[in-house]
């Protein structure tokens, strides 16, 4: 059995594929936030007509806020 046929490897392989979003830089700070539904539908209807993810939503969100005040 080779490397890339290990069923570890083919396991690891499998973990590796591309996500959504921009890569990972390891900077800023996470947070976790609670929306409520119509807070949340406001957000899925940017994501909608944007095409990015809700992450990304919330990101462009608040810049477009803190660059307006």
């Amino acid at each position: 059995m080779t490397m890339s046929t290990h069923p570890i490897n083919a396991t690891l392989a499998v973990a590796r594929t591309k996500r959504r979003g921009p890569a990972p830089t390891g900077k800023g700070v996470p947070i976790m936030i609670r929306l409520q539904p119509d807070m949340l539908a406001g957000v899925d209807q940017f994501v909608a007509e944007h095409d990015v993810s809700r992450p990304e939503a919330v990101r462009l969100i608040i810049r477009d806020w803190l660059t307006r005040h």
